[in-house]
């Protein structure tokens, strides 16, 4: 059996298109899912438009935030049974003896590959999933809304994991993609005061975060780091990638202060580092999430606490999967489900 899958088939701009795609088998720990809902990720848009900075395995399946209904299993799965609602995790290759998976952190496994980029993902009406990545959906989270649970959970790593907000900080997120929203989110869950800082062109997304309690800049954000008493925020979110961002975080940032940056980006520097140290500043790298995350995530998902809704622009079909990319590449909407048939 084949349907229509969104392949990435080749280094060069838009080479994406949508072809047909058979049915994986299940391995002895896998099962096949039954897609019924995945997110457009910013990365996506980059493995698109060829602005990407990872090695990406052609052709490939986009798609790494996604659920559905569990349609086979491997022989050697248990605690899962056909039909069961689930998400999944997006280490889709790790080396379970690797010293970082044996910690619990296989997403730092330097060997780790991902779906959408190292092994076919799930824009497309079946995907296989090692049985290990699987959690279930609580019974009242819309599959739609649980297809986002991944960048939350790139979120929750950032905010709560990777950097120490108390309630009473002001916290700077620099960059409104839907990383730089969730993580605003995230921040103000933690009881923080938050602004999120965008160009001209991202006032509509930067709309999308008041709905979430935080205040938005556009521009210059110094008047508002500087408001308390002259010498900065508490800790600022980097989620924009490029490096001026960083450049502006060192600069706003108070002494003793923190920077979580989550952003990706291959440009050279080209700044002085010296304000780390003078400042005494911690710099905090964040990548991807593991399985307690993806636990409280969805636990924070399933009781109201987190609501995606605000960031969720629409749904389209697999087959109008060109528009929905546009539409986040123009900074329409902030995120995109795609649902195949």
């Amino acid at each position: 059996m084949k349907s229509p899958a969104v392949v990435n088939f080749s280094s060069t701009p838009h080479s994406v298109e949508l072809r047909e795609f058979a049915r994986p088998e299940p391995g002895a720990d896998d099962v096949i899912l039954a897609v019924e809902a995945v997110g457009v990720c910013g990365s996506d848009l980059h493995q698109w438009t060829g602005s990407h900075s990872w090695k990406v395995n052609y052709p490939v399946v986009l798609g790494h935030e996604f659920g559905g209904r569990i349609a086979a299993l491997g022989a050697n799965v248990k605690g899962w049974s056909e039909g069961d609602r689930v998400v999944s995790e997006t280490a889709a290759v790790i080396d379970p003896n690797n010293p970082m998976s044996r910690a619990g952190l296989y997403n730092l496994d330097p060997t780790r590959k991902g779906f959408g980029y190292g092994v076919d993902g799930a824009m497309t009406r079946y995907v296989r999933v090692p049985s290990r990545c699987l959690h279930r959906v609580p019974a009242k989270l819309a599959i739609e809304h649980a297809a986002l649970t991944e960048p939350c959970c790139v979120a929750y790593n950032a905010v709560i994991h990777n950097a120490r907000i108390t309630p009473g900080d002001r916290v700077l997120v620099l960059g409104p993609g839907p990383i730089g929203i969730l993580c605003a989110a995230m921040a103000r869950l933690a009881g923080a005061e938050v602004a999120l800082v965008g160009l001209e062109r991202d006032r509509t997304r930067l709309d999308v975060a008041n709905a979430y309690g935080c205040e938005t800049i556009v521009g210059d954000a110094k008047a508002w780091a500087m408001a308390r008493d002259g010498l900065g925020v508490d800790g600022v979110i980097d989620a924009a990638g490029a490096s001026v961002a960083l450049k502006i975080a060192l600069e706003l940032v108070r002494p003793a202060g923190w920077i979580s940056k989550v952003g990706w980006g291959p440009q050279p520097l080209g700044f002085s580092l010296d304000p780390l140290v003078q400042k005494n500043i911690t710099l905090q790298g964040s990548f991807s999430h593991n399985w307690p995350i993806w636990e409280r995530v969805l636990a924070l998902l399933a009781s109201g606490q987190l609501d995606v809704r605000p960031v969720l622009g629409g749904v389209w079909a697999l087959e109008s999967w060109h528009e929905a990319f546009e539409k986040m590449h123009g900074g329409e909407i902030v995120k995109a489900v795609l649902k195949p048939a």
